[in-house]
């Protein structure tokens, strides 16, 4: 087995803890895993000033790292805030999806400036400002600022009629964008061939890394391009059973039980190197 040289982790119910904290155990195991040659990566859905925090908490922001937000469509340095990547819907991509939502009654909600830009006000995007920090503003014409283009949407909505939505929005809309649910009221929209998988597939690119040399770990179906990409994908004991079927491991532990550390801990030794044999769960 080829030494781990990029360690991918996604951030809310993977490396985070139910109240957003990083464990002392996992910091200890990620670090240890940084001394030995690894390449640290936090991949999320939420926009990079979000990302910040933790990206410090792991002192990432004093080493090189990479940042991967909005769910790959934004790639940036972690020591320097540098951009290595981005992809943005164009506006008329974008528009038709809000159209789309829009004639079913769905509210539409987009991220610019740390900001988060909302068509309407709902339970949904009020429980995610509460879980990012990031300040809520309603846009009454949502449509004009969607014009600028943008790095993605989210569709909110209850999770039974929601998925009504998303066989509408992939039959008009087919493969010019990428669609998946991040959490069961999230429907999100970007740029076609954009996910956190292209975006580890850039960095790896950028190392001179290959898939075999790469841990994935997380936890909801936006993991899933990342976790199938890497040549060792790992799903959280939490996370979605769609997941855990595609993943190569799984951990014993949760997001709130040092799933995480659990499993660094396990490819990587005292001295720093990969155990020959991967560990099933």
């Amino acid at each position: 087995m080829k030494p781990i040289r990029i360690l991918a982790m996604d951030l809310d119910d993977t490396l985070l803890c139910s109240d957003l904290s990083i464990s002392r155990r996992t910091r200890n195991a990620i670090h240890r895993a940084g001394e030995a040659g690894a390449t640290v990566v936090l991949s999320s859905g939420r926009v990079s000033g979000a990302m910040d925090q933790f990206s410090r908490m792991l002192e990432l922001h004093e080493r090189p790292g990479y940042l991967v937000s909005n769910n790959g469509a934004l790639i940036q340095e972690s020591h320097t805030g540098a951009i290595v990547h981005e992809s943005r819907m164009d506006a008329p991509t974008a528009l038709a999806v809000c159209d789309l939502a829009h004639a079913e009654g769905f509210p539409v909600q987009m991220y610019e400036d740390d900001l988060m830009y909302i068509s309407r006000r709902n339970e949904y995007s009020d429980y995610d400002q509460r879980l990012t920090g990031i300040r809520q503003v309603v846009v009454e014409n949502f449509r004009a600022m969607v014009k600028e283009g943008c790095y993605k949407l989210i569709i909110p909505g209850d999770p039974m009629i929601l998925s009504h939505l998303e066989k509408i929005v992939r039959t008009f809309m087919g493969d010019t964008i990428t669609l998946f649910t991040s959490r069961p009221y999230f429907l999100e929209v970007l740029p076609r061939n954009t996910n956190k998988g292209t975006a580890l597939a850039k960095i790896a690119e950028i190392l001179g890394a290959s898939a075999e040399e790469t841990m994935a770990i997380g936890d909801s179906m936006n993991d899933e391009a990342m976790i199938r990409w890497a040549g060792i994908g790992v799903a959280m004991a939490n996370g979605d059973e769609r997941l855990k079927i595609i993943a190569d491991v799984v951990t014993s532990s949760s997001n709130d039980n040092d799933g995480v550390a659990e499993v660094i801990e396990k490819y990587f030794s005292d001295k720093g190197q990969p155990h020959k044999g991967p560990p099933h769960g």
